[in-house]
Order: structure tokens, then sequence, then C-alpha cells
């Protein structure tokens, strides 16, 4: 099962994407806002269909406690929308996703590999997006055994 991963955040959209059997997530592009939400959900629809994906996971950045603050709940929001412009198309489900820390793992990895600031930052998006979507990933095939 291929998956796209989204890490939704207010600038930039990280995007990944699984490999067709749905073991390894690979980091592909990050989508940058431009205050036009259709028209960037219609971009990441195409890519769902470029790609030819069978679910989209969106990251939720839940609150350390586990808790729904304001942005996990404008994220969750977003994940619904996106959903809709999805269901246009063949159906392809959108899911949410526990994505706390996965920019703070990102930006770790991205440190160690010596990559300066200004480098890191446009990639650090997909990168999170990569952690998020692995771990999705990894609970789905230990729930499936």
């Amino acid at each position: 099962m291929r998956a796209l991963g989204l890490d939704l955040g207010s600038k930039r959209i990280g995007v990944a994407v699984s490999d067709s059997d749905g073991r390894v997530a690979t980091p592909i592009e990050v989508v940058h806002r431009t205050g036009d939400r259709p028209g960037e959900h219609r971009t990441l629809a195409g890519l769902a269909e470029e790609w030819e994906v069978e679910v989209v996971v969106v990251g939720i950045p839940y609150s350390l406690d586990g808790s729904v603050g304001p942005m996990a709940e404008a994220m969750a929001a977003e994940a619904t929308l996106l959903a809709r412009v999805l269901g246009e198309r063949p159906g392809v489900p959108v899911e949410t996703y526990d994505e706390r820390l996965t920019t703070v793992t990102a930006e770790r990895a991205l440190r160690e590999q010596d990559l300066r600031t200004p480098q890191r930052r446009k990639v650090v998006d997909m990168v999170a997006a990569t952690v998020m979507l692995q771990a999705w990933l990894d609970a789905r095939r230990e729930a499936l055994g």
C-alpha cells in the first residue's frame, strides 16, 4: 500500500511517500504555503494522484501530554478539508497520525549530517513528514501482524 505523508506547517507542507509495499518512507518535496488553501489542496491531491497513493496520512501535532491544542485542532480541520478534495477523485482516504516531536527528530538528524541552518530549513519539513509516515507505516505493519 503506497501512502503519502504530510507535515502541515504554517509556511510549508512537507511531503513524503512510501514504497508500493508500504515499508519505507522517502521525502519527496516541500510545498510552500501561498495563502490559497484550495490551491494547496489541489497540489497535494495532484501529488496523491501522481504517486498513485491509496491513503494520505496527515500528521497532527498533539501536545506532549497527548491533549489537543490549537495547532492540532487546526491541522485536524485542514485534514478534513483535504479529505473533501481527495474525495472528489477515486476515494483516497485521509488518516491522521500523531506527529509529536517529528520536527525535532528531523532537525536532529539533519544537524548530525552537518547541514547548515539555511539548508536544513529547506528540507526539514519533508524529513519530518518522512519520520511521521515511517512511524505510521511501522505501527500499521505491527498492528496487522
